[in-house]
């Protein structure tokens, strides 16, 4: 019996994914939960299993394709019989397609660990999250004077005469004339006489005329919007206002990069974000010295011998006990209950950069983790992440990220908070600076901690005393000793 298999929706709405690589091909036989393809979704690569034992007789998608939610991918010949009822449909479909579906479910993000606080506890139910795309932006503004024909004057002729001129600038002539506002210009002629000047008669006061100058606006290619069709202020600065036409390009000098995958959505939670949440940025320098030498000495360890060991790792220890101790830090908005809902577990952020964009998986309930644990879970989310293996699940449900910006080389940013978290910490290079110890100039290892935060949940104070925790831990890792 030939089945095909739909694309599932992997988690969190999926709409559509791109075929990333196939790992069958028509003739194969293939078994039942064995891994035929890899797509791109707008989170990370996941990877399908095939439902039924059987042969590959098609494939329905080429890889790069994007290909929607239910359509028939591949098709596979099974020894099961073919059993259909008198309108030719598989009496079995929804069990097969029910069968799909729990595949899928694997895959879904999975609720905190048992003894996490979730939104929606006691008894109410979560408020289900919509999934907008939100694009906000600013576009070209355009002139608020539109262009009609030139009136002519009710006294003269609609169009000046001819007047053989050297090719000049604008001519004010000597003469008195009737109206002192009507200037004649030099226009190129029509094809006729391509080599013979034109003077064309233009309407505009000597102020209005310096206003084009000065803007660089050619008075002969507006049409005036004032009395007799005399050129105002207004028309030049909506001319000005118009966009320049785009430069003549030549092969080979722009490459343009279709937006999608996890850029695509990364592109859309930032700008729902930053458009969204009044972020703060708050900045903090630091001397880490202690910190260096505790991650010196924590390698040396037999618990850590196995895991790597960095300053990411204690930065990371020091946000799990602040935020312990300031539990709002940890809370998110829920806009449609107006609530601030405070989480009383940590699902860790940490921003990766990885060749397909920005990814940023958490590490689930990390406040109940040993150190080495948090490093080993450090370690796995990032070489996973690195690798593009990093799945939806892991992505869903952070609470408060770390961005290490210091990987770049540079000492700190202003980042852009995670969509549904109240703050962001970035920790910046570490670095020899002169730095003042007990009074004496001495070269101390130095860092830069910068603390995004949404203004509509976590005030001035509160954020400058996480902050200030995080800082004081850093400085003084046995802090995090008495502060755990």
């Amino acid at each position: 019996m030939r089945r095909e298999f739909k694309l599932p929706d992997v988690g969190e709405g999926l709409t559509e994914a791109e075929i990333v690589r196939w790992h069958a091909k028509p003739g194969d036989t293939v078994k039942v939960n064995q891994i035929v393809v890899e797509i791109e979704t707008a989170k990370s690569i996941v990877e399908l299993p095939i439902p039924w034992d059987g042969v590959v007789s098609g494939l329905m998608a080429d890889e790069g394709q994007t290909v929607d939610v239910g359509r028939p991918i591949i098709a596979v010949d099974t020894d099961e019989p073919d059993d259909t009822a008198g309108n030719g449909v598989p009496q079995t479909e929804a069990a097969e397609d029910d069968r799909i579906e729990a595949l899928a479910d694997d895959l879904v993000p999975r609720p905190p660990a048992e003894g996490a606080v979730e939104p929606g506890a006691h008894g109410s139910p979560a408020p289900k999250e919509e999934r907008q795309a939100v694009l906000v932006g600013y576009g070209v503004k355009t002139g608020s004077t539109k262009r009609r024909p030139r009136k002519s004057r009710p006294d003269g002729p609609a169009q000046a005469p001819v007047i053989p001129a050297a090719p000049e600038p604008p001519v004010i002539p000597a003469t008195p004339v009737a109206n002192p506002s009507r200037v004649e210009v030099t226009a190129p002629s029509g094809p006729a006489a391509p080599d013979t000047p034109q003077r064309v008669a233009v309407l505009a006061k000597p102020p209005v005329r310096k206003l084009a100058k000065d803007l660089g606006v050619d008075l002969t290619t507006l049409a005036g919007s004032g009395p007799n069709g005399s050129i105002t202020r207004d028309d030049v600065h909506a001319a000005a206002e118009q966009p320049a036409p785009r430069a003549i390009t030549q092969p080979g000098e722009e490459e343009r990069v279709p937006v999608k995958g996890v850029r695509k959505m990364t592109a859309q939670a930032m700008v729902a974000s930053a458009f969204t949440a009044p972020h703060v940025t708050e900045f903090l320098q630091l001397d880490v010295t202690e910190t260096m030498e505790a991650v010196r000495r924590l390698r040396t360890i037999p618990d850590f011998v196995e895991v790597k060991v960095s300053p990411l790792l204690l930065v990371a220890k020091a946000v799990l006990t602040a935020a312990r101790r300031h539990p709002m830090i940890n809370s998110s908005w829920d806009e449609a209950a107006q609530e601030i809902v405070v989480k009383h577990y940590v699902n860790l952020g940490i921003a990766a950069a990885t060749p397909r964009g920005l990814v940023v998986p958490n590490i689930k309930s990390a406040h109940g983790l040993s150190l080495p644990e948090l490093a080993a879970e450090l370690g796995r989310l990032t070489e996973t992440a690195r690798a593009g293996r990093t799945q939806p699940a892991e992505m869903a449900g952070g609470t408060i990220t770390i961005t290490n910006v210091g990987v770049f080389g540079v000492d700190t940013g202003t980042p852009i908070l995670n969509p549904g978290e109240a703050a962001i910490l970035a920790f910046g290079q570490i670095r020899d600076m002169p730095w003042v110890v007990d009074g004496e100039l001495a070269v101390r290892k130095v860092t830069t901690l910068a603390l995004s935060f949404d203004h509509r949940i976590v005030d001035g104070e509160l954020g400058s005393l996480f902050l200030r925790d995080v800082g004081a831990m850093l400085e003084d890792p046995l802090r995090m000793l008495a502060w755990s």
